[in-house]
């Protein structure tokens, strides 16, 4: 499915799968994810969990325009565990998504078909289970402003349909605010036009 400037595919949650082939395990993880922050902390999670299987081979692709991604073959054989979990992500065509397949080595060499073909099959089914999904892209902001334009404020964000994501109130109004992207634009622009609003600061985009 195509993509347009203003949606992504993703997975709606963490999905699971498992291939087994001649006595070796593959357990895959599908995480959505957003940042690399996130994705080494999966990591590191799931080293933790399996610390006792032989390789923890991954692959995620993150950003609204696919801006970053990585593979890892984690010792096996070149190309046979990090490009088939990437090759499924680029089948369903996803973006901000993590997979690692944890492999137990079942004492029996698979070979580099069956290396590929086991992880190509674990990640698919993590994808299934994680349920591939279309997303907005959203734009954040942080705006400032005094209590006096509140009301101008929350009519703007009610319009727009603007979700409030953080509140303070403590010396004057702080929000931290999402929409998507294609009325980003345009809701910065009627915010500009209110007196009192000290900050219109966009801090990210996916």
């Amino acid at each position: 499915m195509s993509q347009t400037a203003n949606t992504y595919r993703t997975i709606k949650k963490e999905g699971r799968g498992v291939f087994k082939d001649r006595g070796s395990k593959f357990i895959a993880y599908a995480y959505p994810v957003k940042s690399q922050q996130e994705i080494k902390q999966k990591l590191e999670e799931l080293k933790k969990k399996h610390h006792n299987a032989r390789h923890h081979c991954y692959a995620w692709r993150t950003g609204p325009g696919k801006e970053q991604s990585r593979q890892n073959d984690d010792g096996e054989p070149s190309g046979t565990a990090g490009r088939p979990i990437m090759g499924q992500i680029q089948s369903y065509d996803l973006t901000n998504i993590l997979i690692v397949v944890v492999r137990y080595f079942g004492g029996t060499l698979l070979g580099s078909g069956g290396l590929i073909n086991a992880y190509r099959g674990a990640a698919a089914e993590a994808i299934e289970n994680g349920g591939p999904v279309k997303r907005e892209v959203s734009c954040t902001y942080e705006i400032e402003f005094s209590y006096a334009v509140m009301n101008d404020v929350m009519t703007v964000i009610k319009d727009e349909k603007v979700r409030r994501v953080q509140e303070d109130f403590t010396r004057h109004c702080r929000f931290i605010v999402a929409l998507p992207r294609e009325r980003a634009e345009r809701f910065a622009g009627r915010l500009e036009k209110i007196p009192e609003v000290y900050t219109i600061k966009h801090i990210e985009t996916g």
